[in-house]
């Protein structure tokens, strides 16, 4: 990760432009994609940032050398480069964000035919090494064309969730002034939703910040808003919305981690068996609704390439991480922004309870801490002494860091891929004191 070029990280490129990410890079990064992968045709899209462009058209110089014809997409959002390069049959996709990252930042995500995902042990180090190299294989003069698939982006969309099964709810949309204002204005006039938009045009500036709803200073406006109207339930994205954050109708934010056991529900309500997957940083409330419901659930590491491959494996029907990510069959086992919006819309439609009803359950049943982040010198070792303490005590699980479950409640550690630090999550079975004073209990030892 990152051997030859910082920006190089475990799933995509990512870095500041244009110390570590700029043109001459992304030229190099074309030809290596195009001697790694072995494309003939290959789209390419980008988000708001004001680099997007210049990154581009360095990318598709290269294709272009290597003789492989570019589909130029445009301004769009990530799913929607998944969506082309499967829907169409394109050989290959890229897409250039930085998500949400600081401004200064851009870089892209990469995939192969079928939208299957291009990370460390599935080609993105040999095209790190290739582009390093700079020794080609492929010469030729690819063309370039123009491609606009909002359109048809918009009925597969429609396939998914039936518009007359959505009621005229009132919804808040806030994008963040990213990409998703551009798709939402031309989905919006097919639904029956009575939507309030916010932020919706598109700014690589970030006028109001750099929009990651993750953040509550990014969500503080929309939270305003709907404290100070009525809306049945609000909706933020990030700027290249593959993620998307909720909130109920009383403008309360809702943990990443109940959206998952919702969406879950939503596929598994009309009875049938699904395969759903999930990540074991936080998993009882999924587990307890995908059992109650009838459906098989299967644990996979977090990460969008492990999710994507387990659900392929598993011919799963969703998959979704607590980080906001959410994986579908029907989208080629790619993350979506916009499914989930249409499914918690259609899952309030059917059931007629509101949002904050619906996850107020799942909320009482099993409190979770949130992601816990601190930055530690000795990430394994920090792992090691916290299995010491806890690991007698209770079942041990490393599918993905290290998971303990103890009676009542349980937690899940891990590095991050990236940095110095270690991510804590704690739950509990209906005990919101437990679950606070374990966590505590936890971040002392970490910071010990």
């Amino acid at each position: 990760m990152g051997k030859y070029f910082p920006a190089f990280k475990a799933y995509d490129v990512r870095g500041v432009v244009p110390t570590e990410l700029n043109e001459e890079l992304a030229y190099l990064i074309g030809r290596a994609y195009a001697d790694e992968v072995n494309p003939k045709t290959v789209c390419i899209g980008y988000d708001i940032r004001l680099t997007g462009f210049a990154l581009y058209d360095a990318f598709a110089r290269g294709l272009n050398d290597a003789g492989v014809d570019v589909i130029h997409l445009g301004m769009v959002g990530t799913e929607m480069v998944y969506f082309a390069t499967a829907f169409y049959g394109y050989d290959g996709g890229v897409m250039i964000t930085a998500s949400h990252n600081p401004p200064e930042y851009n870089g892209l995500k990469m995939v192969r035919g079928e939208s299957r995902p291009i990370s460390g042990d599935t080609g993105l180090n040999d095209i790190e090494r290739r582009a390093f190299e700079a020794k080609w294989e492929r010469e030729g003069a690819g063309s370039r064309v123009d491609h606009d698939v909002y359109a048809d982006f918009v009925q597969h969309l429609l396939k998914i969730v039936d518009p007359s099964e959505l009621k005229p709810l009132k919804v808040l949309a806030d994008v963040g002034n990213g990409a998703a204002g551009v798709a939402l204005n031309q989905l919006l006039p097919h639904l029956p939703l009575q939507v309030t938009p916010r932020n919706f045009e598109p700014d690589g500036n970030f006028p109001n910040g750099v929009p990651n709803p993750i953040l509550a200073e990014s969500r503080a406006g929309a939270e305003a808003l709907m404290h100070a109207e009525s809306f049945d339930f609000g909706v933020a994205w990030d700027g290249d919305y593959d993620r998307c954050f909720f909130l109920d109708e009383h403008g309360d934010f809702i943990e990443g981690y109940y959206i998952v056991g919702l969406l879950a529900q939503s596929i598994l309500i009309a009875g049938t068996k699904d395969t759903i997957v999930y990540d074991p940083r936080l998993m009882w409330n999924t587990l307890d609704i995908v059992e109650k419901l009838g459906g098989r659930a299967v644990i996979c590491k977090s990460g969008h390439a492990f999710i994507k491959e387990k659900m392929r494996a598993e011919d799963a029907t969703y998959g979704g991480e607590m980080s906001a990510h959410h994986y579908f069959k029907a989208h080629w086992y790619c993350d979506s922004g916009m499914i989930p919006f249409l499914l918690v819309a259609k899952l309030i439609s059917h059931t007629g309870r509101s949002l904050g009803d619906l996850v107020s359950e799942m909320i009482a049943n099993y409190p979770c801490s949130g992601e816990v982040n601190r930055k530690v010198s000795d990430v394994p070792g920090t792992l090691a002494r916290i299995e010491a303490i806890y690991g007698p005590q209770g079942t041990v699980d490393k599918v993905d860091g290290l998971s303990v479950s103890l009676g009542d409640w349980r937690f899940n550690l891990r590095g991050s891929n990236t940095e110095p630090v270690i991510r804590l999550n704690v739950e509990s079975r209906g005990d919101h004191a437990l679950m606070e004073a374990k966590t505590a209990e936890l971040i002392a030892l970490i910071e010990a």
